[in-house]
């Protein structure tokens, strides 16, 4: 019971959720707009239709559904997005001459400049191309940390400058190089601020350089011996604590592009330390409260505000600000046909110098920004300098609100505009035409009245509140209409059978069946009529059931059939079809002449073997057993049974199971061995006995023997041939 009860729970569950998604799928009537550039802007699919004779609420829908009621493709408002592009120079390609390009002439970005305009929920998409040209110009600065926990490090820091700038120039003919060096900010507690330590920040006899916070040694420069030169002349400087001002160092190279050298070219950076960073808040040990202000502070290359303020193998997207309501998304088609999306979409790795990948790009406005007007983004690979320009145009009103008519006397009386086949009240009028005053009846008055019980719903969502009573939607289909004071009824939404609606026996009256007479249920599929269950005895289901919507429910479950008059397992039904399972069968038995005249009646299913027949417990419906003999003492099988849908079944068993033949061999072998084997045995018992009888004998003359008693007197006739002389003098000894 618990588990129906789940299951039950279950259904409705998804049925509610399901029927909740129906209603959350038109977003066209859930905008309830009440102008056009409200209505496209719910939603792509969403058109508005322009004519007048639509309530408020039916102006606007989907596409399908306006075509449907018969609003024209001419009168319905359908603005869609478009794109031009503006600027498509393609990328370079460096392998179809040798000539040498200024960097203003090279293009690794493909488009430059695009035009998007955009309708609510509609993607833009285009494709971006990116590929590394060859020989591309190069600036690189290098940036050291000089202070003394790098003194082990210096001579091999030094010569990673020469050896960076020689494995560049193999890159790239067009490369320039410079140098700047930092240690950390000229004040307590970074420093010691007395003067000998400012002269020579080093204990003991070391040579140490006066402490500074960042120096612009050499400006981005072409000539590389200039580089080696001052690389090979720096010294080492001191400070006190652990961390260094490579943050301050970092900021300056970026902002002071004149003192720098940049140029609009591919920019590096390598920055040399041994050392942690700074953190935000770490200036107020020294008193320093302001935070960096982005600017360029180098006087003579020193950077003097110090106590003032705190190559790649992957191509990344980025874009600039979006404006509100505006997404964007990114799939990228990489080397190798690698595919992504998401945040993966953004970028591309392992990208050498000449390869090409492409980006998809979507851009998506939901609704229309506050001020309507062109917003500029922009989209550029990360650390490069060139970037695509995109310009989007928003849709936010319809062509036809151009043609509008203010103060219409189709308004009633010039109390709103006519704007696309509909009214736009002005302030303090409603209703369709704007016939109502707010000031007479408050809003919130009128929608009370059309609420049904209290509820959130106006009109039962199937209608419009005008002026205080609800004006009802009208249906696709003319024949189905909302109805009632509140469109509470309607006259399609009954229950169905046979997908008929009220079983095609009844009429559909504010969400209920109105059945015909002699039909009842809530679909009107209960017959009342008893005839179909009168059996051939002229009882009501043959007195073993009940007649229920035209059917008969038996009470005891052996019988079946439409009126209860079958019943497979009854005594007698195996006898009564033997004859004809015999002849149809096997061709044998009483019948087989008659076979196809009289034994037609049932539906008959040959098996393999006994295993396959129908089991009790497998089937929905009583199955009787039957096993019987034919004339050769052989057994056959099967089962005869009612289905469900009142035909006679019977599987049977395809070969018969006949007693075996007697084999002549065996039987003469087994009589002749028999009879070897008797006599055998007599012979064995007789000489058993025989031995028995021996032995008794013997034993008996042993015993004779030994009990017998003799005469051992001596012969006299008899003279021994051996005379004994005994000596008289012998005494033994």
């Amino acid at each position: 019971m618990d588990l129906k009860l789940l299951l039950m729970s279950t259904l409705l569950h998804v049925v509610f959720c399901y029927s909740n998604a129906l209603k959350e799928v038109n977003e066209c009537i859930n905008a309830n707009a009440k102008h056009c550039g409200e209505c496209i802007q719910a939603g792509a699919k969403c058109g508005w239709c322009k004519d007048p004779g639509e309530t408020v609420s039916t102006h606007c829908d989907e596409l399908q559904s306006l075509m449907k009621r018969g609003c024209t493709i001419s009168m319905i408002e359908n603005p869609r997005g478009e794109q031009v592009t503006l600027k498509n120079k393609k990328v370079t390609d460096r392998s179809k001459g040798p000539e040498k390009l200024k960097p203003e002439d090279i293009t690794q970005i493909q488009p430059q400049k695009l035009s998007l305009t955009l309708r609510s929920g509609e993607p833009q998409s285009f494709k971006l191309t990116f590929k590394r040209a060859e020989d591309y110009p190069i600036d690189l600065y290098y940036l050291m940390d000089l202070s003394y926990s790098m003194k082990d490090d210096l001579e091999n820091v030094k010569n990673l400058g020469t050896s960076l700038m020689l494995e560049m120039q193999k890159i790239t003919s067009d490369f320039r190089i410079g140098f700047g060096s930092f240690v950390e900010k000229t004040v307590m507690p970074y420093i010691s601020t007395t003067p000998a330590k400012l002269l020579n920040p080093c204990t003991g006899d070391q040579n140490c350089t006066s402490p500074f916070s960042y120096k612009n040694v050499l400006k981005l420069t072409s000539d590389g011996k200039k580089f080696n030169t001052l690389v090979g002349q720096q010294h080492i400087s001191g400070n006190l604590d652990s961390p260094e001002g490579g943050f301050d160092a970092i900021m300056q190279v970026a902002v002071c592009g004149e003192q720098i050298g940049w140029r609009n070219v591919t920019r590096l950076l390598v920055f040399s330390t041994d050392a942690g960073f700074h953190f935000a808040g770490d200036g107020k040990l020294g008193g320093i409260v302001l935070p960096n202000d982005g600017k360029c502070h180098l006087e003579n290359n020193v950077y003097t505000m110090s106590h003032y303020y705190s190559l790649s193998s992957e191509v990344i997207l980025e874009n600039s600000k979006l404006p509100e309501g505006v997404t964007i998304s990114y799939i990228s088609h990489c080397k190798n046909g690698v595919v992504s999306e998401g945040e993966n979409g953004r970028k591309c790795s392992n990208i050498s110098i000449g390869d090409q990948v492409t980006f998809s790009i979507s851009v998506t406005s939901k609704g229309c920004p506050k001020q309507g007007k062109p917003e500029t983004i922009k989209i550029k690979p990360l650390g490069f300098t060139e970037e695509v320009e995109i310009t989007l145009n928003f849709i936010c009103d319809c062509e036809c609100q151009k043609y509008s008519v203010k103060n219409s006397q189709d308004c009633h009386f010039g109390n709103g505009t006519n704007e696309c086949g509909a009214c736009r009240c002005n302030e303090g009028r409603v209703g369709k035409q704007c016939e109502c005053s707010s000031n007479d009846v408050a809003t919130e008055d009128m929608d009370r009245t059309c609420r049904k019980d209290n509820s959130t719903d106006i009109c039962s969502n199937n209608g419009d509140c005008v002026c205080g009573t609800c004006e009802c939607k009208k249906r696709d289909n003319p024949e189905e209409r909302y109805s009632g004071q509140y469109c509470e009824c309607d006259n399609f939404n009954c229950d169905r059978s046979g997908n008929k609606l009220c079983g095609g026996h009844g009429r559909c009256e504010c969400k209920v069946c109105v059945c015909d007479p002699m039909w009842t249920g809530s679909a009107c599929d209960c017959s009342l009529d008893n005839s179909t269950c009168m059996a051939s005895n002229k009882q009501i289901c043959n007195g073993r059931g009940i007649c229920e919507c035209g059917t008969c429910k038996c009470n005891d479950a052996k019988f079946q059939g439409p009126t209860c008059e079958t019943c497979p397992t009854c005594p007698g039904v195996c006898a009564e079809n033997k004859e004809c399972v015999q002849c149809q069968v096997f061709g044998t038995g009483e019948k087989k002449d008659t076979c196809k005249r009289h034994c037609s009646y049932f539906k008959l299913i040959k098996v393999k073997d006994r295993d396959k027949l129908p089991q009790p417990h497998d089937s929905s419906y009583p199955v009787m057993h039957c096993k019987e003999r034919d004339a050769n003492d052989c057994w056959f099988y099967y089962t005869y049974a009612v289905n469900n849908n009142t035909e006679k079944e019977v599987h049977v068993v395809e070969t018969l199971d006949c007693p075996p033949s007697p084999d002549i061999i065996p039987i003469v072998a087994g009589v002749v061995a028999g009879i070897v084997l008797i006599g055998l045995a007599l012979l064995l018992i007789w000489k058993l006995l025989m031995i028995i009888h021996d032995r008794r004998e013997f034993a008996k003359f042993e015993k004779e023997k030994m009990n017998a008693k003799w005469d051992t007197g001596e012969n006299p006739i008899y003279k021994s041939a051996v005379t004994t002389v005994v000596n008289p003098k012998y005494e033994g000894k």
